[in-house]
């Protein structure tokens, strides 16, 4: 029978309270009783029964047992009658939860909580109520999903978690947070300094700087890429997320969490792509070089020739012609250095290392004296070669003629309108050991000042010369760094110009 707290006279003298606070409870609350014999009776069913479980008073005149297990889905109805013959066997409390069909809800959830009560006549009392907790179910649901797939997102992209509280200073790092350190551990919650601990020293500076922007509010989240240590001793690289989730009344963090994402094999590509892309410079430079080798080295020698042609034919003495046949052989003898060098060069093109040999650097002085002896026959050059007869440098031979020939060609090319150029070569050796070579011009000066950082750029000019490209010097030092030397400046208008270069070769 179904009880009417409000219409059963034994409820009528219930406190107000108690009457109030039973029509206030949504759940189905209910008495079962089981005598000695094992027959079955229900003195107490709320009326709630009607919304929670669609059962009105019509079905409690028949078989209120079969009318409930009706009710139950079918899947489920083996849980729910095991789950309930257990707690009479044992007497002890009730708890199961259970899928109904109802004629109009359809599928729902409910859970049944109660207690049991033995009286000395053997009679089985059960205490308890029965809830509808479908909509905590599909909460349950589809909290499960999302954490599912959260997990899946996390596993996928060896991403961890970690959630550091600054008032307790204590960091919880997930399991796959451990995992990227190579550490077989369960989440663990443990000091911060395991991860100051851990992060290379060069990375630490710019590590510890965008932690505090952000702190400061100078950033709206926390980025960093950085290299942590496993515990194979090994380096690995980390981007490394968070975000400030709560302050105190004054601005100041209290809690933070983050993310973890391995990136050593993305940062892998993108350095072996840079080494790839500074490789292809490199050859770039190479052919840059070798393009005005070419342009340069053998213009001068074509010129040399030229000129000595023009002489010959404009001179009909015997004498002074066999003097210039021997100039054109030494020119020609020089010419075929210069190509077979060149040759060289081509034939290392397709490979990244550069032919380096050890040359006497004053013999190349030598030469480029000879090979620049009639670049200009108006002109009175006055070369100086300082440089020990005995001293050896190790470098690229074509590499070493451009270089020299640059120097020496851009200081007739600027010389000073009131004087004859003069070029100086001295050897000087640097405090560090290394060989260092001094060319001196008097010639026009740079003014370092408005030019010094522009010097050395492509097709940078500084003085209104009709020959005048800009490329000379920004090859000249592209030639000398790919032998991993220096090339310092020093400058004055109107005096002159003074260029070291430090050789990567140490006496």
């Amino acid at each position: 029978m179904v009880f009417d707290l409000y219409e059963n006279e034994d409820c009528n003298n219930v406190n107000d309270f108690y009457r109030k606070l039973f029509a206030e409870i949504p759940d189905l609350i209910f008495q079962i009783v089981i005598d000695a014999d094992n027959n079955y009776s229900f003195p107490l069913f709320s009326k709630s029964i009607e919304e929670i479980f669609e059962l009105n008073s019509s079905d409690f005149s028949n078989d209120i047992k079969s009318a409930i297990a009706e009710r139950v889905h079918p899947s489920d109805r083996n849980l729910f009658f095991q789950s309930f013959i257990k707690a009479k066997n044992e007497v002890s409390g009730w708890e199961v939860e259970f899928r109904g069909v109802l004629p109009e809800k359809g599928l729902r959830w409910f859970k049944v909580s109660s207690k049991s009560e033995l009286s000395p006549d053997g009679k089985l009392s059960f205490f308890g109520h029965l809830s509808d907790i479908t909509d905590l179910k599909d909460k349950e649901l589809k909290l499960r999903i999302s954490e599912e797939r959260f997990q899946f997102a996390l596993e996928a992209s060896t991403t961890g978690i970690w959630d550091w509280n600054i008032l307790t200073n204590k960091v919880f790092y997930s399991s796959l947070s451990l995992k990227i350190l190579e550490l077989d551990s369960a989440d663990v919650f443990d000091d911060p300094e395991r991860w100051d601990q851990i992060v290379h020293p060069d990375d630490l500076p710019k590590y510890y700087s965008d932690i505090q922007d952000h702190f400061d509010n100078k950033i709206p989240f926390y980025e960093n890429y950085h290299r942590v240590m496993a515990s194979n001793g090994n380096y690995k690289w980390i981007l490394d997320r968070g975000k400030v989730i709560e302050r105190d009344e004054n601005g100041m963090p209290l809690r933070v969490i983050g993310t973890h994402t391995d990136i050593s094999a993305q940062k892998e590509k993108e350095l072996e792509l840079i080494k790839t892309m500074k490789l292809y410079s490199e050859q770039n430079s190479r052919l840059l070089n070798f393009s005005h080798i070419v342009s340069h080295n053998l213009n001068t020698q074509a010129g040399n020739i030229k000129s000595i042609l023009d002489f010959i034919e404009m001179d009909e003495k015997k004498e002074t012609v066999k003097e210039m046949l021997m100039h054109l052989r030494t020119v020609s003898n020089e010419l075929n250095d210069t190509i077979l060098n060149l040759n060289q060069i081509v034939q290392v093109q397709s490979n990244m290392n550069i032919v380096i040999k050890p040359l006497n650097l004053s013999e190349y002085i030598n030469k480029t004296i000879s090979t620049i002896k009639d670049f200009n026959s108006e002109t009175k050059t006055n070369i100086v070669n300082n440089v020990p007869e005995y001293l050896t440098i190790n470098f690229n031979p074509a590499y070493l003629e451009s270089v020299l020939l640059n120097f020496v060609t851009n200081a007739i090319r600027y010389a000073h309108p009131e004087r004859n150029p003069q070029v100086v070569f001295d050897y000087v050796l640097e405090e560090d050991g290394n060989k260092a070579l001094k060319i001196t011009d008097n010639g026009l000066g740079i003014d370092l000042e408005v030019y010094g950082d522009l010097l050395f750029g492509m097709y940078k000019t500084f003085h209104k010369h009709k020959d005048a490209r800009g490329i000379g010097l920004h090859i000249t030092k592209n030639q000398i760094e790919a032998m991993k030397g220096k090339i310092f400046v020093e400058s004055i208008v109107g005096v002159g110009t003074t260029f070291k270069i430090v050789f990567n070769d140490e006496l």
